[in-house]
């Protein structure tokens, strides 16, 4: 579905082309200096900030507390619909933590959250050990341990297992040590989400600093050390989507793809035991749409970054707006006629197909945001 602010940048540009004059058109105009152009971008940065990233850090932190509800409702009460309803609440909780890598700096990345949520690959084997050797589970004990035994992916092993021939884990194959080392999963998941949603909204490191939300909004204020200007706020938001398309493209879909169907690698999937990688792959670029837009709940009427470069060029802005939509498209488009998952689709003859058109969407839109976008803040008029 094309966005109303796309539809509003094709009708700014028709009437900017039919501006344009003919042959018969005064030229008495003094020459207007295009060299540099003007925005005033406060009112973006505000949207951005509270309407995108502290919005989708407030909707994890909701998210997690629902997991954490699900996962003690399936240790007291072990059935099969309380394992379900445990892995949607996972599946929920991953999609506002996907679309928020689009923007995957400040606290995120200061506080060490990342690799406390997400670090991949799974450590297996101590996973293994870990389970044999240990009971209760506390939630102090889990945060001290390495992160390749906690977080979203050792969840996701538990919850749905290995993801080899289903992702439909039965509950009499979810043992009571996994359940319990489940339970304090998720506890140590909720205190981490909502570390990162206080960050943003009152202290960027936990004591004394301001929220990590009023130092992007106002950059070069009094004790602002992280930004001295709104170009390095844009800067900072620009590099944060050109590095999720970069990582979906060259890494997430890239790696485990390989260079042939021999040289295809499924263990190196991420989100292979749920089946919910291209959903995670077509979440990231959601959340570089977001930004772009400024738009995280639909509003048409929010500044994002779409604004800033139509301030500058009509036409680039319009074009990148409909090469984020159709990468998105194209990675949803993997799955097929059959719904094939990515694990598969990259062992399919057909299924590679498709993959790679959706690596070249993404490797277009790369560009775009590298080449064309970024430079133009050397452009503008601050």
């Amino acid at each position: 579905m094309k966005s109303l602010k796309y539809s509003a940048i094709a009708i700014a540009l028709v009437s900017t082309l039919a501006a344009c004059g003919g042959s018969g058109s005064d030229d008495t105009t003094p020459p207007i200096d295009e060299s540099k152009f003007e925005f005033a971008a406060t009112e973006m940065l505000i949207n951005l900030t509270d309407d995108v990233i502290v919005s989708g850090y407030g909707t994890l932190a909701i998210k997690g507390e629902a997991l954490l509800l699900a996962t003690q409702t399936l240790v007291s009460t072990r059935s099969q619909a309380n394992l379900l309803a445990a892995q949607e609440a996972w599946k929920a909780a991953r999609q506002p933590w996907e679309q928020g890598e689009s923007h995957i700096f400040g606290p995120v990345d200061s506080l060490g959250i990342d690799p406390h949520l997400d670090s991949w690959p799974l450590n297996t084997t101590d996973l293994t050990t870990v389970l044999a050797n240990n009971a209760g589970f506390d939630a102090k004990t889990i945060k001290g341990w390495n992160d390749d035994v906690q977080g979203f992916h050792t969840m996701e092993y538990l919850l749905f297992g290995d993801g080899v021939a289903d992702n439909d884990k039965a509950i009499a194959d979810l043992t009571t040590a996994e359940s319990d080392y489940l339970m304090g999963l998720a506890e140590v998941f909720r205190d981490y989400t909502k570390v990162l949603d206080d960050a943003w909204q009152l202290s960027h490191d936990g004591q004394s600093g301001k929220a990590y939300g009023e130092l992007v909004k106002n950059p070069g204020s009094d004790g602002n050390t992280f930004y001295s200007s709104q170009v390095g706020v844009i800067q900072e938001l620009v590099n944060g989507m050109i590095a999720i398309v970069d990582e979906v493209g060259n890494g997430k879909i890239a790696d485990p793809f390989g260079i042939s169907l021999a040289t295809a690698d499924t263990s190196k999937v991420e989100s292979q035991y749920s089946w919910n990688s291209l959903t995670d792959f077509s979440d990231n670029i959601i959340g570089v749409r977001n930004v772009y837009q400024g738009e995280l709940t639909g509003a048409s009427d929010k500044q994002g970054i779409v604004d800033f470069v139509t301030a500058a060029d009509v036409i680039l802005a319009a074009r990148v707006g409909s090469e984020i939509d159709d990468a998105i498209i194209k990675i949803q488009a993997i799955s097929g006629t059959n719904n094939m998952p990515f694990r598969q689709a990259i062992s399919d003859a057909e299924g590679r197909v498709r993959v790679q058109t959706a690596v070249d969407a993404l490797s277009k839109l790369q560009a775009s945001l590298k080449s064309d976008v970024l430079p133009l803040l050397n452009d503008w008029k601050v």
